[in-house]
């Protein structure tokens, strides 16, 4: 097993697993909903998809050949909640997943220690994918709390619902025995 092509592989997957809890959480939300804050020093989740969006474009735009940073990013205005509906979030959400995804595909494993810049800052490659993920789950998952305060008992859980945990590993358990 070559390390490198296992380790992008996983990684793709745990993105991509990220994305999901997101996509999930979006789905539930209404165009209303997506603006909602608990204050003026809070953000949205249509704010947090935008920013994720600007960060993920910025960062695997080009990525081996030029700063994460991208000159014609504006972090600032990524905090301006201006998205009007939430098809257009949807096509937000998807176009920065599309390239972080993309890239991450097209990177080979003799990629992985290759060094990139952030800001100029240095950074391996492999660094650098392990700081987004931490970047991009932490977002998601106040894009799930929000949403679950949102929406309240009509939540549609992502995970294994309360009060089922040995009712979740028991079907764990049978599922994968025969494997």
């Amino acid at each position: 097993m070559e390390i490198g092509k296992e380790y992008l592989r996983v990684v793709i997957e745990r993105l991509i697993s990220v994305k999901n809890l997101g996509d999930k959480t979006l789905n539930q939300l209404s165009d209303e909903q997506i603006h909602w804050n608990y204050n003026d020093e809070s953000n949205s989740v249509a704010i947090i998809v935008k920013h994720l969006s600007g960060n993920m474009v910025s960062r695997w735009s080009d990525f081996l050949t030029s700063d994460g940073e991208k000159e014609y990013r504006n972090r600032d205005e990524e905090f301006i909640d201006d998205i009007t509906t939430k098809a257009e979030l949807i096509t937000v959400w998807e176009k920065g997943w599309d390239v972080l995804i993309q890239t991450l595909t097209d990177l080979s494993e003799t990629d992985l220690l290759k060094y990139i810049s952030i800001r100029g800052e240095k950074h391996l490659v492999i660094e650098a994918i392990e700081r987004q993920m931490a970047h991009y789950a932490y977002h998601v998952g106040q894009i799930v709390y929000v949403g679950k305060q949102l929406k309240g008992t009509n939540w549609n859980s992502l995970s294994i619902p309360k009060g089922k945990s040995e009712e979740y590993l028991k079907e764990m358990l049978e599922k994968h025995q025969d494997k």
